[in-house]
């Protein structure tokens, strides 16, 4: 060893004195560095509570919590259990590709970067309110696009059509009261026109997209082209999505995780926000 040789313990203190030139000064103890990120902005929940009131599609007979046992054990602690049952479609949801579109991801089979990036929000509720029928078209996101200056590009598109405040009234939330395969005829409610819907998938390159009422095709559809469209270019489909009045227009972090059926076309999504 030459004189300028270090020993173990001041090698490893100049590794870490230079580890924290790159990084900046040590987090507090017990906390992830990626934390920090998190106490600099608010999370907003998009997700209705799953339960007996929660909406689902009228040809679906809606979420049942089964309670279990529930108390004091014998050998004194407490304990509870239940089991639910539900449809994979209904409340906040997610609707894999293969909803519509055969050969297509299944829930299982959707890549983690679809369901995690930058939130845009369309907002198209001065025209819902006007409309109950209202498709989101074209122009509304060509409009976006250049009061944003930018294209919807790696982008989780949210569609904003202020339905949701109909939410726990399941009358005006679906356009009628009534269940079974007749009810669907007397839906009425916003959603993304066809075109739109082929226009992102053609010309834009869209993570996933959400919106805030029962389907992304308009209540009075019936043959589901936007589904159809989205889900053969396998773009993941949000629906019932909470709370986008919550949003900024750009720059939230969505993170949009579905129960993880195996095979499954759809399923129950907590899907949450961080905002600036």
């Amino acid at each position: 060893m030459t004189g300028s040789s270090m020993t173990g313990s001041s090698m490893s203190g100049s590794v870490a004195a230079q580890d924290r030139a790159k990084t900046g000064p040590n987090p507090a103890p017990g906390r992830h560095p990626a934390l920090a990120n998190l106490s600099a902005g608010r999370m907003v929940d998009l997700t209705y509570p799953f339960d007996s009131e929660t909406i689902y599609w009228p040809t679906e007979a809606g979420f049942k919590l089964i309670r279990g046992p529930a108390g004091m054990t014998e050998r004194g602690y407490y304990y509870a259990a239940n089991r639910f049952v539900a449809a994979e479609h209904g409340g906040t949801h997610l609707d894999a590709p293969i909803h519509f579109f055969a050969g297509r991801h299944t829930v299982d089979q959707i890549p983690l970067d679809k369901l995690v990036g930058e939130a845009v929000v369309i907002d198209a509720t001065a025209a819902c309110r006007e409309n109950v029928d209202y498709q989101i078209g074209v122009a509304d996101l060509h409009r976006w696009e250049s009061t944003h200056e930018r294209p919807l590009v790696d982008v989780i598109v949210l569609l904003k059509s202020g339905h949701g405040r109909h939410w726990r009234n399941r009358e005006r939330y679906l356009g009628t009261n009534e269940s079974g395969s007749a009810a669907v005829a007397k839906l009425h409610f916003p959603g993304l026109s066809p075109d739109a819907a082929r226009w992102l998938v053609e010309h834009r390159s869209i993570k996933a997209i959400g919106i805030d009422t029962p389907s992304i095709d308009y209540g009075r559809s019936q043959r589901f082209q936007s589904h159809v469209a989205l889900c053969g270019h396998n773009i993941p489909i949000f629906e019932n999505v909470a709370n986008l009045d919550r949003l900024p227009t750009t720059g939230a972090l969505v993170v949009a995780l579905p129960m993880k059926i195996g095979g499954g076309s759809g399923g129950p999504l907590r899907i949450i926000a961080l905002t600036p």
